[in-house]
C-alpha cells in the first residue's frame, strides 16, 4: 500500500485517481524547485500529471521542463505517496498518486512555459521548510536522512543519527 500524507479522504466524496511524477532536483548544495503562484502560492517539487498513454519518465521530463525551463537527467525512483486534495484549476477532487524521482538539472533551456510557475533555487534545508505539502517534505526528508511523521495538524522533523533517534 502506498503511504498517504495530508488529510484523509472525506467520507462520501468521490475522488478521481490522478497519477503524477515529481522530481527532487539536486545540483551541488542547491535544489531546483518550482513556485506556483496560483491558485494558492506554493513551493513544490517540479512535476505533475501523467497524460493518458504517456510513460512516467517522458512525463517527468515534460513536466519539469514546463514548470522550470530545465532539461534533466533522471537518476532513480525514490518512492511514491498519495494524497487526497481538491484541485481548483481542474475543479476536481483527486487522489493524487505521486511517484518521486531523484534527478539532476542538466541545462536551462529557457523560462518556465507553464503559466504561473517559476524556477527557484534553494538549499535543501530551506526547500524542506518551504515545500507546500507533507508528501513532498517526506520524500525530501528521506533523501536527506530525516524522518518525517505526518500527524494531524503538524509535521514533526527529527534528525536520524546515532543517539538522536
Amino acid at each position: 500500500m502506498i503511504r498517504r500524507y495530508g488529510a484523509p479522504p472525506e467520507a462520501g466524496r468521490s475522488y478521481t485517481r490522478r497519477p503524477g511524477v515529481y522530481a527532487i532536483l539536486v545540483a551541488g548544495d542547491q535544489m531546483l524547485v518550482t513556485h506556483q503562484a496560483a491558485p494558492v502560492p506554493e513551493v513544490q517539487l517540479p512535476g505533475g500529471g501523467i497524460d493518458p498513454g504517456e510513460h512516467p519518465i517522458p512525463a517527468l521530463h515534460r513536466e519539469v521542463y514546463e514548470e522550470t525551463g530545465w532539461k534533466i537527467a533522471v537518476i532513480r525512483r525514490l518512492g511514491a505517496f498519495r494524497r487526497f486534495t481538491y484541485m481548483p484549476e481542474y475543479d476536481l477532487w483527486a487522489e493524487k498518486l505521486c511517484a518521486v524521482y531523484l534527478a539532476r538539472p542538466v541545462r536551462r533551456l529557457g523560462p518556465a512555459s507553464e503559466a504561473g510557475h517559476s524556477a527557484l533555487w534553494l538549499p535543501p534545508a530551506a526547500a524542506m521548510a518551504e515545500l507546500g505539502n507533507p508528501g513532498d517534505r517526506a520524500m525530501l526528508g528521506r533523501l536527506l536522512g530525516q524522518k518525517i511523521r505526518d500527524q494531524p495538524g503538524k509535521i514533526i522533523r527529527e534528525r536520524v543519527a546515532a543517539g538522536l533517534a
